[in-house]
This record gives C-alpha cells, structure tokens and sequence, in this order.
C-alpha cells in the first residue's frame, strides 16, 4: 500500500503542475516499483488518470483556465482513439510496447526543451479547427489507449505550438479532455483484464490530493 501511495502522490503533483495524466510516471513506477508487467501497467496507469483529471480539471476551471469548446473537441477524436489504442494494447508484443514507450518519453523530454509558452494567448475557435482538434485528440487517445498516458504531453504543446494557446488555457483543456478518454479506454481495458482497479483506487486517491 506505502509504494502505491508514494507512487499516487508523485503522479498526481506531475498531473497537477504540468496539465497531464501522469501516464508518464505511473507507467514506469508501477513497472519498476511494483513489477506490473507493461500491459497492466498501462492498463491501471490509464485507470488512475480519471480521478486524476478530474481533480486538476476542477482546479483549473475554478482560475477560469478552461477552453471548454476545444476540449469537448479533443474529447470526441480522443474517445474513438483510446479504443483503437486499447485494441491495440492487447495484440502488439510487450517488447515492442516498452520500446515505444521509451522512445515517447525521449519526444517529451526533448519538447520541453524547446517550449516557451505565452500566458497572455487563448484559442480562435473555428469549425476548421475544431477539426483539426478533433483529429489531434484522435491521435491522443490510441497513445492514451496504448501506453497507458493521458495525452497531455502531446495536447499542451500542440494547443500552444500549433494553435496559440496559453500555457494555462492548454494545460487545463487537456485535463478536460483526459476524463473521457481515460474512461472509455479504461472500460475496454478492464474488459480485456488489463488493469488492476485495487492498486488504481489507491493510486488514484493519493493522486487527487
């Protein structure tokens, strides 16, 4: 129980302070701390980032820091994504799985070199980019689906790179679009026995706080 909570709480902060899931230090936690094999891993990785997103979307739309158009249009493309994700989740070898994920964390660590966000920028919503947001949050959900992360760390640059976004408006529309597609993918992640929903209760909880 202490590992798992230890575990929540440093996912929950990262959520928190970075506007994502926490994908990105659950999965590896849960594999080297607890020896969760990388598909139950990613699984319950994915389960914990409901409550998770949750709270940090609570947060950031009491500061007003919600773009609630774009985020439903993130959640739309992210919703079909996260289940072609899952899908794919329980066919591809868990080797292949482990090497994807270490190269995804390298895309990560090598954008936030380059990331220098304005807070004074919001969102132009149009039907063209709601579009665009629909086919980014797509993409989202298979690597929600497949590696266990909420997609904030692809939906918060690409809203700031790409669209204008503030750090804050981004960060808080990409929890907003994390709730669905964490849960459709958790649905059908539960359905195939690829997640632990003792260990995401735990971790989940400590995350919230």
């Amino acid at each position: 129980m202490l590992p798992l909570a230890i575990i929540g709480l440093l996912g929950g902060f990262f959520s928190g302070l970075f506007g994502v899931g926490g994908g990105i230090i659950l999965v590896p936690l849960l594999i080297l701390v607890m020896r969760f094999g990388q598909r139950l891993a990613s699984g319950t990785s994915l389960a914990v980032i409901v409550p998770t997103a949750i709270a940090g979307t609570v947060s950031y739309a009491a500061d007003g820091h919600i773009d609630w158009i774009a985020g439903a249009c993130l959640g739309i493309g992210a919703i079909g994504g996260s289940l072609l994700g899952t899908w794919l989740l329980h066919r591809i070898r868990v080797a292949y799985l482990r090497w994807f994920f270490i190269l995804f964390l390298l895309a990560v660590a090598v954008r936030m070199l380059f990331s220098v966000p304005d807070r004074a920028l919001g969102l132009d919503m149009s039907p063209t980019l709601a579009l665009l947001l629909a086919g980014v949050g797509f993409l989202v959900g298979i690597l929600s689906g497949l590696l266990g992360v909420g997609g904030g760390v692809i939906v918060v640059p690409v809203l700031i790179l790409l669209f204008g976004a503030s750090d804050l408006i981004a960060k808080g529309t990409s929890l907003l679009m994390m709730i669905p597609t964490a849960l459709t993918g958790t649905i059908a992640n539960y359905r195939r026995g690829n997640v632990d929903l003792r260990a995401a209760a735990v971790v989940g909880t400590l995350a919230v706080i």
